[in-house]
């Protein structure tokens, strides 16, 4: 990996794209998109397809290298379609739901901003009908078999596929480019 690659990173909501995509793009000097950035609008309100889709080619047009993260199905042709490695974050479900957990809680407490002025509630972490905690717990099987189903058959033929199981994994790889 240099500062032309084209890189995605997967994983269920909670197991840390955003971190392992951040500093990515640090070490080989990408630009870092995140989709959740681009999709959520003031006061949660989602970006239409079109819309969206747009936000997404604006991002990565004439980009010589970037770090694409994020887990959004509806746009897999310009993410998966436009990078030639995906590193999936393939952890446990203790460890995604305890990071899901303690990230959501961190959050509430300190009222950090997320994307376009929303933060993290109690009412919209725990209780609404698509609450990220429950989503993560929802999701975890899908995105596991999603995935594994997308390696094997690489639709989108994907030059490298990293699966990383352990967090520890995560660390080696970046320690590993840096040292390169």
């Amino acid at each position: 990996m240099d500062c032309t690659s084209k890189i995605l990173v997967v994983g269920t909501s909670g197991s840390g794209k955003t971190t392992l995509a951040k500093n990515l793009s640090k070490i080989l000097k990408i630009k870092d998109i995140e989709l959740d950035a681009l999709f959520w609008k003031e006061n949660w309100v989602q970006s239409e397809q079109g819309e969206f889709r747009e936000k997404i080619q604006n991002a990565i047009k004439n980009e010589k290298g970037y770090v694409i993260h994020g887990n959004y199905n509806k746009v897999k042709d310009l993410t998966w379609g436009n990078v030639e490695t995906v590193i999936w974050l393939d952890y446990s479900r203790f460890i995604v739901m305890w990071r899901v957990l303690k990230r959501t809680i961190s959050r509430m407490i300190t009222q950090e901003e997320l994307w376009s002025g929303n933060r993290e509630t109690f009412k919209n972490s725990f209780l609404a009908k698509d609450a990220i905690v429950f989503w993560a717990w929802n999701t975890y099987k899908k995105r596991k078999e999603q995935y594994s189903l997308m390696l094997k058959e690489n639709p989108f033929k994907i030059k490298e596929f990293i699966v990383l199981k352990k967090p520890r994994e995560a660390e080696a790889l970046l320690k590993k480019i840096e040292e390169f």
